[in-house]
């Protein structure tokens, strides 16, 4: 049983992890901490193997690397801050534990990642476009830029800086639009509701211990192995 505490638990998307830690096998839910339920951090590392970190980009950091010092695992959800720090973190921590970050959780996102880097190197020209609810704190979304670095990595050219439009009614959604002679190409992924993360979340619970190294980004490296 692997025993799980979820930072930001008040928040919806913490919310909905909870629920989906509790409804999974082999998992257990050992903590909830969030400063709207009185509750800090650290009183719930103890009985933690691993944390999911769904706050905001200003305490994510500071949550990740305090999970990390303590040798609990930890899966970082929440985007917009250096990961570079975060990166330095894990690596020189000495605890033993894993630090796992996904721009994304929903594997249908991923798969839109990894066919923008293919369309990339035939239909180099491109643009990108994120949409999500106006509650979300940082812009472009971190999915955006992962979805920009993967193209350039493949040869691609993305035009102008990533479109963001905050609305509400919208949960996440992202187009990549690639433009050639006489055609163009869109590859769209929406999600429409918060349930349509918990699948990658809880592979990524599953998972982040057994990694082989101590920083991990993104859900397409637990989907191959």
């Amino acid at each position: 049983m692997i025993r799980v505490a979820v930072a930001g638990a008040a928040g919806r998307m913490g919310a909905t992890v909870c629920g989906a830690v509790e409804e999974a096998e082999g998992l257990e839910l050992t903590g909830r901490a969030d400063p709207a339920l009185g509750v800090e951090l650290a009183t719930v590392l103890d009985d933690a193997d691993v944390v999911v970190e769904f706050t905001t980009p200003d305490t994510s950091l500071a949550n990740s690397v305090a999970c990390l010092e303590a040798g609990v695992h930890v899966v970082v959800g929440a985007t917009g801050f250096d990961l570079g720090r975060l990166k330095d973190a894990a690596e020189n921590s000495g605890t033993g534990a894993n630090c796992f970050v996904a721009p994304n959780f929903a594997i249908g996102a991923v798969l839109l990642m990894e066919l923008a880097q293919k369309a990339a190197r035939h239909m180099p020209e491109c643009e990108i476009i994120e949409l999500h609810h106006d509650r979300k704190l940082d812009a472009p979304s971190g999915t955006a830029k992962r979805t920009e670095e993967l193209i350039t990595a493949a040869g691609g050219n993305v035009h102008q800086p990533i479109h963001s439009v905050r609305l509400p009614g919208l949960v996440a959604h992202q187009e990549v639009l690639f433009g050639g002679t006489g055609q163009t190409l869109s590859i769209r992924h929406d999600s429409i509701d918060r349930s349509s993360f918990m699948p990658g979340v809880v592979l990524a619970l599953r998972k982040v211990g057994q990694l082989e190294d101590r920083f991990t980004v993104g859900l397409e490296k637990l989907l191959d192995g």
